[in-house]
């Protein structure tokens, strides 16, 4: 049917404008006709899954039935168009812009600095305008829950609610007592040249908090699109009226009535039921499947229905799961208590299901159909005995939803040509209990590693079991039960025995292999036996409860079982030291202003790579990658994909005019392939869908070849990349014979993906004449960028202009591949003449190149009794990949680092960079420092240990205390690291913490509170003084304004807004006055990366030396009219022929390191701080709540509090995610699992701290930098990793009451299932285990 030229007209709204599409295309996504048909590119493309929220509008519906309009937001990633008819869209753009009005949530959420790089901040806005819409005024909890399915890199969420709280009648913690400035526009001013000093001074008072929220506007209703009242009229007319949509490939047909469906389902029996497109539209696009009919039944009446029956409530198919929630809510109160357990228990999984537009867009019918193993409420409606409703052709029937039809057997599966059109869930019994239970990787927005629901129903008055129903997701494919347990202990009483006969049963039962998908097989055993423990207990407590004379209590141990986590909106506190009252108000230095981009961030408006426009005659390329880890090509055949539908042509290295890359990688690979995601050719087209249908048809032959994968791999076969790094001081091995104990050991340290919002992107244009080209192209880095295309086109670098206006965050991950990707978008540029777009899709992104370095640490330690350390030996390995890329800079890095913040007077670390099979691990946020400096504090906490000493007592001793030197011999003063840690053990009320946790721990034995403090010394920038090089470029224009451009790029740190300080400052002039260009290679050539936490810094000091020479200029003219204005400057420079532009320098911060000695002056300052975290764990599942965190920085004259605190709060919230959740998983064929925010679990709002406090150091100095400021960009990250400790001290708590050893290692990251293992008890030693090198792992463990 597919291909029917009869097609409906698909009409729509979309901010308050008709849409009228005469061809749609049933297999196009909202997304991408947002961005590419309606050019609204605020709508982000983040991941394609509906895993991020970048892509997230307000969907507005009418319905004629009950005259309700409906807002709700959702997915644009996965929301088909043919699904709008009749529907009303707002993107970011219709909420409001600087041409017309702001909204509220947009000025608020920039003005309290609420976006860093902006490219997620679109469906912030969306999320919270929706939840607006229906609820004005929200509380606190709704606020953040509204939150649960957008994902932020950058600012650790912390502002982004804060600047929301306004709206809530709970308001936010710190309304009325912030003290800072928050408005960027000072007075155009008068002032004179005398009004401002040179350099800025401080205050002698603090500021507390960032966002002032009672001085926002209230709402403005008027500023809301109202539902077309055409589209009501539509809705009416044609609420019976079937609509057809033809497209190339499927065809959409949406009924109005049940028969009229079910007459379709009988012609179609193939074709899908799709109302979210949250499974479906799932499977089209990361399988590859094609469904010639789609069938729509949304607009069936009788697939809504909710009624009350006698035995339950019914509820539609079509139902989404956020409406299903809201009818639970509205319904459960007024029923009778003993009726509504199952529903207490849906409502329970609902909370923690998905993000809000997923909610709202996945329906019932779909979840329980689609039958996912993970999905969280089929065991629970399976458990509460629910019916589904069948209809067909053949007429209606009711079967039940019990394990056999989820593990889809078919006697008990629907037919094809069948439907549900609703689902009755009956009510509970009074001696019947239901429970449910899931363990994500993390609590919101993540799919189950394993949930169950389990119900049980008693002889009435008794406790002998009737019924029992134990059901298990995430084991197998599809959820499995455990159907002779259940029938082995009807009739037994509930009881102790019966619960160890239980366990033993299950587990004998539900069988996991242990090569089982998704791995963690040991962990998953366990939780089959902890969740039913936990059920147990519940039901325990329930009998007490029902009958309190006849059953005992729960006993004090098993009490702490059944607390779950209760989340509490998160509250930040940031103190930082306030500018000297005398200072202008038109001198933003020292202000926290707002990011200079953050409006237009907030409405969408700032432009990135991407949303650049369509340029005439684009072209799209898509790429084909190895499917083999390390192979000989064979052949490539393309022969296939240029007779392919749209194919203009495909470029691989016999196409590169010039080199192919370097020496040491290659832009296209030639004869091999060194790891799975290896980029071999390039397929050209007139659109992207055309260019990746496309790639499907090269045909590629390879000869495998020998792997290497781990770290363990390149030490057996000898496979680094260059010589060990080195370096020294005392005599470590004299030493090892004067202390009182040596402890050996080894840490393994994994990855970490940047998983930044934007993918890579690059857009090449090739001009007419003198084989110039434009790239346009998101990097940290548009020098390199510049010199590999000209390479690689075999042009000079004067004919490429690489242009960067902004990155929607990098972290790292875009310095050295995108001149990769730009250089294969250029070969096919150049072939083609035509311009040449290359936007990575996010699973594209994530194989193609590498993260953080994963680490093995093996260290030897000498101390004495009383804790001092006087002797360390180490040696450290990092997994670099497949080719050199920064590997080699890095292990000198990790190495001059490796000591963290510890004098020891006899000190040794070589270093070795491993070269393997997979991705390229490359440049990532803190540089080696997060792998090296944790492995440090886990040695010195390894020797704490070991003494039974406390931790931080072990770790004050050995801090640098005086003025002294590095192992490498560079000179520090620690005066600031010793305040840092002080101020943090005040701060934090350590000491009494302490206590109360240990209360806590010997009251709650399931439940363990954690506290640690970790102090940090962290070295900003290179080793080499011409790393640090910077140039600027001011120009003046003749009506006073000014332009800056320099060589950094803005990448959410900042950057701009601070040169935008500093060229005010230093030209005396308001900011209004200066703009910030775009980062090109014209204006300014040869510019550096822009990386290192010094890139504000050094180009601060270049636009600092070129405003000061525009003021000498500007001397003689200011002189003879001390009282003028700055415009009447300007002109009378002119008309005296005085230039008014003027390039800026700044040679660099000295740095210099000989390898030879092991000595130097490696790196160019320190930067110290210290940090406190406390956590809270559940020992039967693993999980963890972060309850509190202190952070204490040395930011010295901090040039934007603001701007550094968020960047402080973001770097330890990615840190978090570093050491306590987020892993990369490979097969042991090196195919990389982790490729989505589905698969790969960065830190969402659920993971801040409930108490997230700030504070920077005042009164302190450092002369190296431009205002005695310092480098705020990386440090905060390893901070991170005092919720490590914190959770390695609640466990160390669980195993000491359990009579464990007290001398354990915990890796990073310590995630669900190691906190669980580790937490050995009862259960674990009951699950079966598997001997290793008996099976084939899914995954390995290690890389």
């Amino acid at each position: 049917m597919a291909g029917s030229p009869q097609s409906d007209e698909l009409i729509f709204f979309v901010n308050g404008k008709k849409v009228i599409e005469r061809c749609a295309d049933p297999g196009e996504l909202l997304l991408n006709y947002l961005r590419k048909r309606l050019h609204l590119t605020g709508t982000k493309y983040g991941c394609g899954t509906g895993g991020c929220g970048a892509c997230t509008v307000m969907v507005s519906t009418y319905n004629p039935d009950s005259k309700k309009i409906r807002h709700f937001p959702a997915n644009s990633c996965l929301l088909p168009l043919c699904s709008l008819y009749g529907a009303a869209v707002t993107t970011v753009e219709g909420v409001g812009n600087t041409k017309t009005k702001l909204h509220p949530i947009q000025k608020m959420l920039a003005k309290c600095h609420g976006s860093q790089c902006g490219f997620c901040t679109p469906g912030m806005v969306m999320s919270m305008y929706s939840l607006l819409r229906n609820h004005p005024e929200p509380t606190m909890e709704q606020i953040v829950a509204a939150l649960d399915g957008n994902l932020c890199r950058c600012t650790g969420y912390r502002p982004i609610i804060d600047s929301f709280s306004v709206f809530s009648p709970e308001c936010c913690p710190l309304a009325g007592s912030g003290k800072c400035c928050l408005d960027q526009d000072g007075e155009k001013g008068e002032e004179r040249e005398e009004d401002l000093a040179t350099e800025p001074k401080r205050g002698d008072r603090m500021c507390l908090g960032l966002c002032q929220p009672e001085k926002f506007q209230a709402q403005d209703p008027t500023q809301d699109y109202i539902f077309p009242p055409e589209l009501m009229r539509m809705g009416e007319l044609k609420k019976e009226q079937t609509l057809v949509f033809n497209g190339k490939k499927t065809t959409w047909i949406s009924p109005t009535a049940l028969q009229e469906l079910l007459g379709l389902k009988a012609k179609y029996p193939n074709a899908p039921l799709v109302v979210g497109n949250t499974s479906i539209g799932l499977d089209m696009k990361m399988l590859g499947i094609c469904h010639p009919v789609v069938l729509y039944p949304a607009r069936i009446p009788d697939l809504h229905l909710v009624s009350l029956a006698d035995n339950g409530i019914v509820i539609g198919a079509a139902t989404p799961l956020a409406q299903l929630r809201d009818i639970l809510l509205n319904m459960v109160p007024e029923l009778p208590a003993e009726k509504t357990k199952i529903y207490h228990t849906l409502l329970k999984q609902l909370r923690n299901l998905a993000g809000e537009q997923i909610r709202n867009l996945a329906s019932l019918g779909g979840h329980i159909v689609s039958r996912g193993s993970t999905w969280d409420l089929n065991p629970v409606l399976a458990a509460g005995k629910a019916i589904l409703n069948l209809a067909s052709t053949d007429g209606i029937r009711q079967i039940p939803l019990n394990g056999e039809f989820l593990a889809r057997v078919p006697e008990a599966d629907l037919s094809p040509k069948e439907i549900i059109v609703s689902v009755l869930i009956p009510f509970s019994e009074e001696d019947e209990f239901v429970s449910a239970f899931r363990q994500a990787d993390r609590r919101k927005n993540a799919m189950s590693i394993t949930n169950s629901a389990m119900q049980v129903r008693f002889q009435p008055g008794t406790d002998v079991i009737e019924d029992l129903t134990i059901l298990y997701g995430g084991i197998d494919c599809t959820t499995v039960s455990a159907p002779n347990t259940s029938r082995k202990l009807r009739g037994r009483n509930w009881n102790e025995q019966m619960l160890d006969d239980a366990c033993s049963l299950i587990l004998e039962e539900i069988q996991l292999s242990p090569s089982a998908l998704g791995g963690n097989v040991e962990y998953r055993r366990t939780l089959l036996v902890s969740f039913f423990f936990r059920f147990y207990l519940e039901v325990l407590q329930g009998l007490k409860y029902m009958h309190p004379s006849k059953y005992p209590g729960l006993s004090k141990e098993n009490l702490s079982a059944l607390d779950e986590f209760h989340d509490h909106p998160p509250r930040g506190v940031q103190e930082y030291q306030d500018v000297d009252p005398q200072q202008p108000p038109q001198d933003p230095v020292g202000r926290p202003i707002m990011h200079e981009s953050g409006i237009k961030h907030a409405t969408g408006e700032a432009v990135f790579c991407d949303d650049i426009g369509p340029i005439d005659g684009q072209l799209h390329m898509a790429v084909v990658t190895s499917t083999r880890a390390h192979a000989k090509i064979l052949s490539i055949d393309i022969s296939e994909a240029l007779e392919a539908p749209g194919v203009v042509t495909v470029v691989s290295a016999a196409d590169i005019p010039g080199e192919n890359g370097n020496e040491h990688e290659k832009v296209f690979a030639e004869d091999e392939v060194i790891y799975i995601g290896h980029i071999i050719c390039g397929v050209v087209a007139e659109t992207y869908e055309l260019a990746k249908e496309a790639t499907k048809k090269v045909k590629i032959e390879y000869q495998d070849l020998e792997l290497n994968l781990t770290i363990e791999d390149a030490i057996q076969h000898n496979s680094y990349f260059s010589e060990e790094k080195k370096i020294e001081q005392g005599n470590v091995e004299d030493a090892f014979q004067t202390v009182d104990r040596i402890i050996e050991g080894e840490n393994h340290i994994g990855g970490q993906k940047h998983f930044y919002l934007e993918t890579n992107s690059t857009v090449v244009i090739p001009r007419k004449e003198d084989n110039e080209m434009d790239i346009y192209v998101s990097t940290q880095d548009a020098s390199s960028v510049q010199q590999l295309v000209a390479t690689t086109l075999g042009v000079r670098s004067s004919r490429i202009r690489c242009h960067t206006t902004r990155v929607g965050g990098a972290f790292g991950g875009k310095t050295s591949k995108p001149p990769f990707f730009a250089g294969a978008a250029a070969v096919a540029a150049q072939k083609t003449g035509c311009p040449v777009r290359f936007t990575l899709e996010r699973d594209t992104d994530m194989i193609v190149f590498g993260g953080r370095h994963p680490f093995v640490g093996k260290y030897k330690v000498g101390f004495m009794n009383d804790g001092r350390i006087r002797a360390v030996d180490l040696m450290y390995y990092v997994n670099g990949g497949c080719t050199l890329d920064v590997s080699d800079m890095l292990i000198a890095y990790v190495v001059l680092k490796s000591f963290n913040a510890y004098d020891i007077p006899n000190f040794r670390c070589r270093g070795r960079a491993c070269k393997t099979n997979l991705p390229s691990n490359t440049a990532f946020r803190g540089f080696g420092f997060p792998q090296s400096a944790l492995s440090a504090e886990m040695w010195v906490s390894a020797v704490a240990d070991e003494l039974g000493l406390p931790h931080e007592k072990v770790r004050e001793m050995n801090l640098f205390k005086t003025a002294g030197f590095t192992p490498f011999k560079q000179e520090v003063d620690p005066r600031n690291l010793n305040v840092c840690w002080k101020e943090c053990l005040e701060r934090s009320d350590y000491y009494n913490q302490r206590k109360t946790i240990e209360e806590f721990n010997k009251q709650n034995y399931w439940k363990k509170k954690g506290i640690a403090i970790i102090p940090m010394l962290f070295s900003v920038g290179f080793n080499a003084t011409y790393c640090h090089q910077a140039s600027a470029l001011v120009n003046v224009y003749l009506d006073g304004s000014v332009l800056v451009f320099c060589g950094g790029v803005e990448i959410g740190q900042g950057l701009y807004t601070k040169m935008l300080q500093v060229a005010s400052h230093e030209l005396k002039i308001p900011s209004s006055y200066i703009h910030l260009s775009e980062r090109s290679t014209v204006p300014i050539p040869n510019a550096l990366l822009t990386a290192g936490s010094i890139g504000t810094e050094v180009n601060a000091k270049a636009v600092q030396n070129a405003c000061q020479i525009l003021r000498e200029r500007l001397k003689p003219v200011i002189k003879k009219n001390p009282q003028g204005k700055w415009e009447d400057w300007i002109k009378k420079a002119f008309e005296e022929s005085i230039c008014l532009s003027a390039t800026g320098f700044f040679k660099g911060y000295f740095a210099d390191m000989d390898w030879e000695t092991g000595e130097g002056h490696a790196l160019p300052y320190f930067v110290f701080g210290a940090a406190c975290s406390e956590v809270e764990i559940d020992c039967l599942t693993g999980d963890h709540k972060n309850l509190r965190t202190d952070i204490v920085m040395d930011a010295c004259y901090s040039i934007n509090p603001g701007i550094d605190i968020g960047q402080i709060e973001g770097g330890f919230m990615q840190g978090l995610g570093l050491y306590t959740q987020e892993e990369i998983k490979f097969s042991p064929e090196g195919q990389q699992y982790t490729l989505g925010p589905d698969t790969y679990k960065i830190p969402a709002v659920c993971d801040v701290p409930e108490q997230f406090r700030i504070y920077l150091l005042p009164n302190t100095r450092n002369p190296a930098a431009i205002y005695s400021s310092k480098g705020m960009g990386e440090a905060g990250l390893f901070l991170g990793s005092s919720v490590f400790f914190a959770i390695k001290d609640a466990v160390a708590a669980a195993r000491k009451e359990r009579g464990m050893n007290d001398i354990f290692t915990l890796d990073s990251p310590l995630n669900v299932a190691s906190i669980r293992m580790a937490c050995t008890d009862h259960f674990t030693e009951m699950i079966p285990k598997d001997e290793r090198g008996t099976y084939k792992p899914w995954a390995i463990d290690r890389n």
